[in-house]
């Protein structure tokens, strides 16, 4: 999970993601739930893509584990003339970071928790760190989405100087899957090499509603891919979208 030499590449090959999407969606629960100006805090903000997105109009906060993949989000803000708080933190350990009207965590952050533990330890980091009333936004993948279009498969792409390879393998639980990343990109003549190692569990979305139960929030609703108008379906979904409220436990 270290997405170490990966970051200098991750939005070269992430070029076709729907972070537009994603931004959108992000507004439209804005809207609906009528915050207004949010503070708004970014979990596993990755590049930055999203965060800078947003923060042409809210104040965002982005965080992520990868101190490499921070150092592309601060260069996009700057290229922006944007003043964006990053933070290098672990989701599982965040702390001085409050006061905020809404946390977003998009693109399957939340399934590199890859324990229950984890996960509650992530859905209480993120209570303390919410104002009354809060909102709390993910998504993840569904189990079927693992089980059937990721595992036991491999992607490729190959671009002018850079190509890469993930295979899916599956782990010992239902919805654990461990990827192998192999890149390549070309210096003069030569391709230098390098591997990552990524470890995901997904859960169903009972799973994640009680977790989030525990920690204080109550569900305020639960979308498939994107869709604010409809409801989910674990069978048909790829991505499934919670949105949480916290209360006063």
């Amino acid at each position: 999970m270290a997405y170490q030499l990966m970051a200098s590449l991750y939005d070269q090959f992430m070029e076709d993601a729907p972070y537009d999407q994603w931004v959108k969606y992000t507004k439209t629960i804005i809207d609906k739930f009528g915050l207004k100006t949010p503070n708004v805090l970014d979990l596993g903000c990755g590049t930055g893509e999203i965060t800078v997105q947003l923060a042409e109009e809210y104040s965002i906060t982005g965080v992520d584990y990868s101190a490499d993949m921070l150092t592309v989000a601060d260069q996009k803000a700057s290229n922006h003339n944007q003043q964006i708080q990053l933070v290098h933190q672990d989701l599982r350990e965040l702390e001085g970071l409050y006061h905020f009207d809404l946390a977003i965590s998009y693109c399957d952050v939340i399934n590199y928790m890859t324990t229950m533990e984890d996960v509650q330890k992530v859905f209480n980091n993120v209570y303390h760190s919410l104002n009354e009333h809060g909102l709390f936004v993910f998504d993840f993948h569904s189990v079927r989405h693992v089980e059937e279009d990721l595992v036991g498969n491999s992607f490729s792409d190959v671009k002018e100087d850079s190509a890469y390879i993930w295979t899916c393998y599956p782990g010992d639980e239902e919805g654990e899957m461990f990827h192998e990343l192999t890149f390549f990109t070309s210096e003069g003549d030569l391709y230098t090499r390098f591997d990552e190692a990524h470890h995901q569990k997904t859960y169903s979305v009972e799973v994640y509603r009680r977790l989030l139960k525990n920690a204080g929030f109550e569900i305020l609703a639960v979308h498939g891919d994107f869709s604010i108008e409809t409801d989910f379906s674990e069978k048909e979904s790829d991505r499934i979208f919670i949105i949480a409220q916290k209360r006063t436990r």
